[in-house]
């Protein structure tokens, strides 16, 4: 045990802490809480933390049956659980938040309430869907899911159905083509239905838990008795929630240790606050606080990138130092199309093989699922074997199903016969598609609706690329057949084969070589986040930025990061690198814009470089407002509002303020001259042109009357 005087812990024995670095084992020799520890990607902090405990067990200062180990996967838990067995701590129980708490509530539940404890439930879908019916709401699958996501991410952050609607608008949430209060009284009705049927989801796992802590002393005693030392891995990841839960089980003590990355924090969207971690030292003045810095998994050179992707901005965490040797420099291409980098990525794939490196040792990772089709296309051409991580492959999600099934019907009905000299049989796949929820505009939040939304696009993509390469040729069957080709060329069997992954479903993994695809504008920073930007919400981009260093910090050896300048062969190109990787791009691959001085990203007033994507749409910084007709612009507000009052969407999704008061500024008087507006695409050129240019002229007219 501690000495009683000074309270430093016995020595362990020379095999526990030897293999450690200076700062793991600063880490492990912390014994008593609390203790902070930032943890870089690739620093070891599985073996700090596991030595930690283990050193603690061999000290004989912690009971292995008194250790609560925490962490987020069941793969995590049961990683710490072997690495703690093979250190001679096998006794310290090592789970999730979710499992620990299940765990505690099948104990406690019969005791405490003479009943037994609610069902849990495996899917929120069929209780969702009897709480829609019940509102008269019809809903697909798709829409379910996405409620679902937002009642969990409700839950977590202890938000009620009566302050969903406030809290939803101030932290930006929004589920496509509901308003906030049918959100709020879905989320009511859903747990009518559950209470009825007896039920409890995982979310009521914690709550429940934390109820019988909170309102039985006994309850809370005995759970405290058994558990004295609390250690919680990626704490940047805990939701408000999981913390009130913490602090139950803590019941005031301070023996905990927790570990994370603030640099790695991505689950906002679904209630991670990385807020605890970062003030962890606030709400524990003595904490020790221990940065882990060397990064064993990566070369320099992968290393030198990640540190500069996150330089000088809000998402730097701890700057990570080479452990490894020299390698290969990062690789940087653009491509013209996202068929030729798919077939780039293929092809060096394909080197990197023939030069000794294993199929499952390469990954290509990307932002959204629907991104995966194109890589798995190239791949199959070239018989190269591959697995797609946390998604279905792209023809066997439902939705591509249900849609090329829906395409050959259409196909088998008369349509096969119509020729491509006006490209009617591309129309057809877009009426086909737009029966099933596609639209030329994306949705403007994330979740299920999005994902189908991407998958539809990628099909019609498909359908415009293959009218393009077969010219005079190209039919609805011979597209359908194309759709069946690709299908059963990707649906062949592979073992060891190369990962596909978004950047999401990459975290916690490593490969010696990955390729970052897909990294330009409007993919990464994603449209939404840069949506969210507009609307005031910066952090959004920020956690985007985040993203994208998971992604290249799973690269060991070699990392490739790549873009497309259009979709599509043949399509102009429109699009540019990632504002992320200007930074890390050598000077001959910038953009071109971005190379001429005090073109691109400078104020027309001052010529200083502008910041946030506002100032950069207006060609102003904050200090040199726009010159807008203040009065033109609160007209133009007033319309949005009732525009976007009856959509249901929220206002910037119509025009942003940015475009708004560009409109204000240069008051166009036709449809030509308010489509050079940056901000007003084609599609919403359409939709609101003539609108808009009513109430500019309305405007025009009062002020010539006086």
């Amino acid at each position: 045990m501690p000495d009683a005087v000074t309270g430093a812990a016995p020595s362990a024995s020379p095999s526990i802490l030897d293999a450690l670095d200076p700062e793991q084992r600063a880490v492990a020799e912390a014994l008593r809480g609390p203790v902070r520890v930032l943890a870089g990607a690739g620093t070891g902090k599985t073996r700090a933390i596991t030595h930690r405990i283990a050193h603690g067990v061999a000290t004989g200062v912690y009971a292995p049956t008194e250790v609560l180990a925490l962490t987020f996967t069941t793969r995590a838990a049961g990683e710490l659980r072997q690495r703690l067995r093979q250190l001679g701590a096998s006794g310290v129980q090592a789970r999730t938040f979710h499992s620990a708490a299940l765990r505690q509530l099948r104990f406690f539940w019969p005791q405490v309430h003479g009943t037994e404890l609610p069902t849990l439930t495996e899917s929120k879908l069929g209780l969702l869907a009897a709480a829609c019916r019940s509102l008269r709401i019809q809903a697909d699958q798709a829409l379910l899911r996405d409620v679902a996501s937002e009642i969990e991410w409700a839950k977590v952050s202890n938000v009620g159905h009566d302050d969903y609607p406030s809290r939803a608008a101030k932290a930006g949430r929004s589920v496509s083509n509901q308003t906030p209060d049918t959100v709020a009284k879905l989320f009511a009705a859903y747990e009518d239905v559950k209470r009825s049927q007896g039920r409890m989801d995982m979310e009521d796992v914690l709550l429940f838990t934390a109820g019988l802590l909170g309102e039985d002393e006994r309850v809370a005693a005995q759970v405290r008795r058994q558990y004295k030392w609390f250690v919680v891995d990626e704490f940047q990841d805990v939701s408000p929630l999981q913390y009130a839960l913490l602090r139950l089980w803590l019941g005031g003590r301070d023996e905990l240790c927790v570990v994370g990355d603030p640099a790695q924090t991505i689950y906002s969207f679904a209630g991670a606050d990385a807020a605890y971690l970062k003030d962890f030292s606030r709400h524990y003045p003595t904490a020790t606080s221990v940065e882990l810095v060397r990064n064993y998994r990566s070369t320099p050179q992968v290393v030198a990138a990640a540190n500069g992707l996150l330089a000088g901005t809000s998402s730097a965490g701890v700057e990570l130092r080479a452990q490894q040797p020299a390698g290969a420099g990062v690789r940087y291409a653009g491509h013209p199309d996202e068929v030729a980098e798919a077939a780039a990525v293929a092809d060096q794939i394909a080197r990197l093989h023939r030069g000794g490196t294993g199929y499952g040792e390469m990954a290509i990772l990307f932002r959204i699922n629907a991104q995966s089709e194109t890589f798995e296309d190239a791949l199959a051409d070239r018989q190269i074997p591959y697995v797609v991580r946390g998604a279905a492959r792209f023809f066997d999600r439902a939705e591509v199903r249900e849609a090329v099934t829906r395409l050959r019907g259409a196909a088998r009905s008369g349509h096969a016969d119509t020729d491509d000299a006006e490209g009617a049989w591309v129309e057809t796949v877009r009426d086909v598609l737009g029966g099933m929820g596609w639209g030329a505009e994306p949705p403007t939040a994330r979740g299920q609706q999005r994902d189908r939304w991407e998958s539809f696009q990628a099909l019609v993509d498909q359908a415009s690329a293959f009218a393009t390469q077969h010219a005079g040729g190209a039919s609805l069957n011979g597209f359908v057949d194309d759709l069946d080709r690709r299908a059963a060329e990707q649906h062949a069997p592979s073992a060891d084969g190369v990962t596909l992954a978004t950047f999401h479903a990459a975290k916690g993994l490593e490969w010696d070589a990955v390729f970052c695809c897909g990294t330009q504008d409007g993919t990464v920073p994603i449209s939404y986040a840069e949506q969210a930007a507009e609307a005031g919400r910066p952090e959004a981009v920020e956690e985007e930025r985040r993203l994208l260093y998971v992604g290249m910090t799973r690269a060991r050896q070699h990392l490739w990061v790549s873009w497309a300048a259009a979709r599509n062969p043949g399509q102009a190109a429109r699009r540019r690198p990632s504002r992320f990787l200007l930074p890390l791009l050598p000077a001959g691959q910038q953009p071109q814009a971005a190379r001429a001085r005090g073109r691109v990203a400078r104020c027309r007033e001052c010529h200083q470089p502008l910041g946030t994507p506002g100032e950069k749409k207006r060609g102003r910084c904050a200090h040199h407002p726009v010159p807008y007709d203040e009065v033109l612009l609160e007209r133009l507000k007033a319309w949005r509002r009732a525009e976007s009052s009856e959509q249901g969407k929220p206002a910037y999704v119509v025009f942003t303020d940015a475009t708004l008061e560009l409109i204000a500024e240069f008051m166009p008087a036709d449809l030509e001259a308010l489509g050079r507006i940056s901000g007003v695409g084609p599609a919403k050129l359409d939709q609101y042109g003539a609108a808009v240019l009513a109430v500019v002229a309305e405007n025009l007219s009062e002020m010539s009357d006086k």
